[in-house]
């Protein structure tokens, strides 16, 4: 059985910093999309960030985050600095059977549990 697990996230100060780690267990992602998504409560969920043979960001986090992974562990990071409150919201990590990077939720076939994130002033 699949499982995405993340952890790191918390409170942070605005223009602080948090690294979201995503650990995966029951097969090995080292040729698909690793990705990070993000809802803020009466949003939809939002595309953030995912790695494969690149990277792709989304606008609102280009420059700020970084998204890396380790694959001898199985393992998705997201560095994400200079927090905005805007930043607030559950971040999942996500991966698809693919090497192609989508930005649609609905295309990716396994999901964390979901991690909190908050950004206070």
């Amino acid at each position: 059985q699949v499982q995405l697990v993340e952890s790191g996230g918390g409170l942070v100060q605005a223009g602080g910093s948090l690294r979201l780690s995503c650990v995966a267990s029951g097969r090995t992602f080292s040729e698909s999309v690793m990705a990070w998504f993000r809802q803020a409560p009466g949003k939809e969920r939002e595309f953030v960030a995912a790695d494969s043979w690149t990277t792709r960001y989304a606008d609102s986090v280009k420059d700020r985050f970084i998204i890396s992974r380790d694959n001898t562990k199985n393992t998705v990071f997201l560095q994400m600095n200079s927090l905005k409150l805007e930043d607030t919201a559950l971040y999942y990590c996500a991966a698809r059977n693919s090497v192609v990077i989508l930005s649609l939720p609905e295309m990716y076939e396994y999901w964390g549990q979901g991690i909190q994130v908050t950004v206070s002033e």
